[in-house]
């Protein structure tokens, strides 16, 4: 395996035809990517090989393009190469997503930001408890993690086994395999949890009037022109071909190939890292007013703004060389991505997506070779710190 690995974990496609011709500086940034990763200086496909990562798929944005990508190794096991229309299970980078298409609908007014949610939630309701006896749970609450409400992430479904709907996903009954979502403590402080969020996206489903995955389409995916994108669970059969299989710490396929996720707000999104990056430019672009744009400068401004412990809504946020930027981490069974983005200068920004549990160790690494390439200096110090979870985390989640 480790073989087959290494040797195609070397293999380079050039950028897609939507992607600008790399500058000497992008040229010199993909060449520490692949020459010099981490403090040992190791070639990326060695690091590869010796984490048993498949494939990895990467994404460069800058000034309002897809400035360049690059995409090593294969989409499964013994398989064909990772291309830059490889699809991957983007996991909590879904969550960002969800957030915009909230505040499409706060714009519209069909939901508001900042009152009781049980004034709009219809075929289910936060359940009354001593902790929002005082201060009921807000939309605002639940797309930062500060609602008090359980369920850090969820593992996702074996392909072909039972999956539950959003309601049963609520109240912890079967097929669903996590515990009830309910309020655990007093809204206000941070904790993450997807549980929130599958609040929140039965709000979405709701006051928009059709199925999650239809609805972002129309919402998200196509004013920002994610093609290549669906919140499709299970992933269509029309799509499987184009589609990464999720790997496990040895590199082997993981049962049934890929999970799915009826979680859709917290982890269903399917993507690619250039895909990934425009809806990243749609939110750098709403941010400095430019042009029409996916949601208003004001809510991306509400967006942007840190509820607590640098978090606003759907993003983790902070300042890097004094720089504020925009970013998110996402891992489900088989897959683990990260991504990140400027808000202002030159606007960059990226997005590395893998089809490995250990997957997120190699992406970690890439961008850190991108930060050292590019001069993005350090994080400020108050950026950094590991997030507070709520409780009931099943073994495997989506982070």
């Amino acid at each position: 395996m480790k073989s087959i690995v290494f040797a195609l974990a070397a293999m380079l496609l050039l950028a897609s035809p939507a992607a600008a011709k790399p500058s000497a500086a992008d040229q010199a940034a993909i060449a520490a990517i692949e020459t010099h990763l981490t403090s040992a200086n190791k070639t990326l496909a060695v690091r590869m090989a010796e984490l048993n990562v498949p494939g990895v798929s990467v994404a460069f944005i800058e000034d309002g393009k897809v400035k360049w990508t690059r995409t090593y190794g294969v989409a499964t096991a013994g398989g064909g190469a990772v291309t830059p229309t490889t699809l991957f299970q983007a996991a909590s980078m879904s969550k960002a997503l969800a957030s915009a298409a909230a505040l499409r609908l706060v714009e519209q007014g069909r939901l508001a930001l900042d009152e009781d949610v049980n004034l709009r939630l219809k075929a289910w309701r936060v359940p009354d408890s001593p902790f929002n006896a005082e201060r009921k749970v807000t939309l605002r609450e639940l797309l930062s993690h500060t609602a008090g409400m359980t369920v850090s992430g969820f593992p996702g479904y074996v392909a072909g086994k039972p999956v539950p709907d959003v309601i049963q996903i609520l109240n912890g009954t079967p097929p669903s395999n996590t515990p009830a979502i309910r309020p655990w403590e007093k809204p206000g402080a941070y904790a993450y949890s997807g549980g929130g969020y599958t609040v929140a996206q039965l709000m979405i489903i709701e006051a928009g009037g059709k199925p999650y995955p239809a609805l972002l389409k129309d919402l998200i995916l196509r004013p920002a022109g994610m093609s290549h994108s669906t919140f499709d669970q299970p992933l269509p059969a029309r799509l499987i071909a184009q589609a990464a299989s999720g790997h496990g710490v040895r590199g082997l396929v993981i049962d049934g190939a890929r999970n799915t996720y009826p979680e859709y707000a917290a982890a269903s999104l399917w993507t690619t890292p250039s895909d990934y990056g425009r809806f990243f430019i749609a939110l750098q672009n709403a941010y400095a007013g430019r042009g029409r744009t996916l949601i208003s400068q004001a809510s991306a401004k509400q967006m942007m703004t840190p509820v607590d412990a640098n978090y606003g809504l759907g993003l983790q946020l902070g300042r890097w060389g004094g720089h504020p930027f925009i970013q998110h981490g996402g891992g489900n069974e088989g897959f683990q991505c990260t991504s990140l983005a400027f808000l202002d200068g030159t606007r960059q920004g990226v997005v590395v997506m893998t089809n490995s549990n250990t997957g997120g160790i190699v992406a970690q690494d890439i961008l850190r070779a991108l930060v050292a390439a590019y001069g993005w200096g350090e994080p400020d110090p108050a950026t950094r710190g590991s997030p507070r979870r709520a409780p009931n985390v099943p073994a495997a989640v989506a982070r």
